[in-house]
């Protein structure tokens, strides 16, 4: 017994794949043997990581994808499903944030974060349930996995990001919105909510002085590693998670039990 990390003949679409989590969740996915489908608006990034993963032996494709453009996500979801096949799998990756007060924001650093973080999430969601829904109807012995990367940030407010706060609260209610109407249709919908996480992103600011400050607070003063994750992703997308389905599951060292 153990858990289900076979993933041979599975199709996943990563999203926001070109740097940080979403290029450690395509990494894992694709040594689990799926097809992976890189998705984001640096294509030239994308290539890069498709390379590195071809030359591990897995098989990658890449799409041009941008989450704030609604015809962007309707044409990067048919196009991943041309080049690779029907999406099994849906991790919802994309994200971005603006550190200031609340009354800073401005409606374009709201829009800038909402666009991407929330909207975008959602459409590109939506898109893809769609087809799987129309596939699930013609054999409901389909089963789908959709993983929608939220953060403790959705279920505890932070300082300075609070706009970020909101966006990723919204997508803990819409993870859990999706579980109840898209279940009955063989799709499970769950949320992870990493807590700090250090990457290319970020290890700088971790190094400053204010973040050693910010890794003293941490409940075991240190940050996660990307692969922190793996397990958890590897959960969600196999079989083993089968009666697992609105689920949002903090991966964050403790920090939301504090």
């Amino acid at each position: 017994m153990g858990i289900e990390v076979n993933f041979e003949g599975k199709i996943a679409l990563i999203t926001g794949a070109s740097s940080g989590l979403g290029a450690r969740f395509a990494k894992v996915l694709a040594q689990a043997g799926a097809q992976v489908v890189l998705a984001s608006r640096r294509t030239e990034r994308l290539k890069e990581l498709r390379a590195e993963i071809e030359a591990d032996g897995g098989a990658a494709h890449v799409v041009s994808l941008d989450v704030t453009d609604y015809a962007s996500i309707k044409s990067a979801i048919a196009h991943a499903e041309t080049e690779a096949g029907p999406i099994d799998i849906l991790v919802n990756n994309s994200g971005v944030s603006t550190t200031q007060r609340l009354v800073d924001v401005t409606p374009e650093d709201y829009n800038f974060v909402m666009d991407t973080n929330l909207r975008g999430a959602f459409f590109v969601a939506q898109q893809t349930a769609k087809r799987m829904i129309a596939r699930a109807k013609g054999d409901p012995t389909k089963k789908h996995r959709i993983i929608n990367i939220a953060s403790v940030a959705g279920l505890r407010v932070l300082p300075q990001i609070g706009v970020y706060c909101m966006s990723k609260a919204g997508v803990v209610q819409m993870t859990k919105a999706m579980a109840v109407e898209w279940g009955k249709y063989g799709i499970n919908t769950n949320a992870i909510c990493p807590g700090y996480i250090s990457t290319e992103i970020n290890e700088e600011y971790f190094a400053t002085e204010q973040g050693q400050k910010l890794i003293e607070m941490l409940p075991r003063k240190r940050p996660g590693k990307p692969e922190d994750l793996d397990g958890l992703l590897l959960l969600l997308a196999g079989e083993d998670s089968n009666f697992i389905n609105g689920a949002v599951i903090s991966a964050d060292d403790g920090m939301t039990a504090m």
